[in-house]
């Protein structure tokens, strides 16, 4: 798009697949620990089922900027309470561990190639509730080339509130008007849009946000629509 200089990527669900990740680190931890009886996605699900909730505090104010590693820890005790697996009887630095599972997300199979072919003609970035670091770190385990990162610590807010968007574009000193947002999510497309950036809808199958509400994408209310990042870049690239 000739009119469109950078493209921010949602991270989780869009470019990285969160739960298929997340959930086979539960596995090995399950595994590890001779427990038999508890589905791992179930308990993947649940914890990140968590993830809009606690969070939604620092969006409204009522609590200060915290990261995602304590947002994660905090989660996954009273997820594991849960499950009748008191956080007590495991070893601190273990759960440490598995709380940083965030930290190296598995890409989806188009993400790095579309991501690069988008790179030859736009600035490239994740626009994420991750912060900076979980950010780099996820980038080197998945090889994301990213021009820059954004991490939530940056803007010191989670999406979709707009000072997320806002201030992303104001580090790189272009108006909202030219940023546009990639994401398989519908709220945080919306968030993006009410705030002046284009739209670009991908759908991930399993790479729902398990704490929002499940109703059926609305692709067709979005600028652009594709079926991963592959196609995306071919539709893009070509009207560039």
């Amino acid at each position: 798009m000739k009119n469109v200089d950078v493209l921010f990527f949602d991270i989780l669900g869009t470019v990285v697949d969160w739960r298929g990740s997340i959930t086979d680190k539960v596995e090995a931890f399950l595994k590890r620990h001779d427990i038999s009886h508890i589905d791992a996605r179930a308990l993947t699900d649940t914890w990140v089922g968590h993830y809009d909730r606690a969070i939604d505090p620092i969006r409204k104010g009522q609590r200060s900027f915290t990261s995602l590693d304590t947002i994660n820890r905090e989660n996954l005790e009273t997820c594991l309470a849960q499950f009748n697996l008191p956080p007590s009887q495991f070893d601190h630095e273990e759960l440490n561990i598995l709380s940083h599972a965030w930290h190296t997300l598995d890409p989806w199979p188009d993400a790095v190639e579309g991501i690069t072919r988008l790179k030859e003609h736009y600035i490239v970035a994740p626009l994420s509730d991750g912060h900076t670091r979980l950010l780099i770190n996820m980038a080197e385990h998945a090889h994301l080339p990213w021009d820059m990162i954004f991490g939530a610590d940056m803007s010191q807010s989670y999406k979709p509130s707009p000072r997320a968007y806002l201030h992303a574009c104001e580090l790189l000193n272009i108006s909202p008007q030219r940023a546009m947002l990639v994401a398989a999510h519908d709220y945080d497309l919306e968030g993006a849009r009410s705030c002046g950036l284009k739209t670009a809808f991908v759908p991930r199958e399993h790479g729902a946000n398990p704490s929002k509400e499940t109703d059926a994408p609305l692709p067709d209310q979005w600028d652009y629509k594709a079926g991963n990042l592959l196609e995306l870049a071919a539709l893009l690239n070509k009207i560039r």
